[in-house]
């Protein structure tokens, strides 16, 4: 399984928002500076967000787009499943009776499993961990990268 680029996109953007002041409004043309993104490609990968209740926007003078519940409150779940739809793994998990071999068949059980320790893990990480994990590891980098003995001349 690989998510789709527009998940990928939309996790970047959604990380870059819950990095900004709660309630602050992001222009769009900020969004897609940092997160090389086109403007047309953010507006389409942000609508299933908009309408999963996960980012807000306003239009107009001052318009742009703000993270509509609280970064701890999003999980990446959360994201990926507004992007994707629910996760299945396979097609045998899709509903009751969408496989008729479900009731003996052993790989079943083990797609479910996987699914279910997957969408566990997804859901475990929300957006306000993340940002402390991504400036741990600018800062990380930056100290690896400062300490660096120059080569000679």
């Amino acid at each position: 399984m690989l998510i789709t680029r527009a998940t990928e996109y939309a996790i970047r953007a959604v990380l870059y928002l819950a990095k900004q002041p709660a309630g602050e409004i992001v222009l769009k043309k900020d969004i897609c500076q940092t997160q090389n993104i086109t403007p047309a490609f953010l507006t389409k990968i942000l609508q299933p967000l908009i309408k999963a209740g996960i980012v807000g926007s306003q239009r107009g003078v001052g318009g742009g787009f703000y993270l509509a519940r609280a970064p701890e409150r999003i999980s990446l779940l959360d994201v990926v499943e507004a992007e994707e739809g629910p996760i299945y793994i396979n097609q045998c998990l899709m509903g009751e009776g969408s496989c008729a071999r479900d009731v003996f068949c052993p790989v079943h059980g083990a797609w479910r499993h996987i699914r279910d320790e997957m969408t566990r893990v997804l859901a475990e990480y929300n957006f306000a961990r993340l940002a402390a994990l991504e400036d741990q590891n600018l800062a990380r980098h930056l100290k690896l990268n400062s300490t660096a003995v120059p080569a000679p001349s």
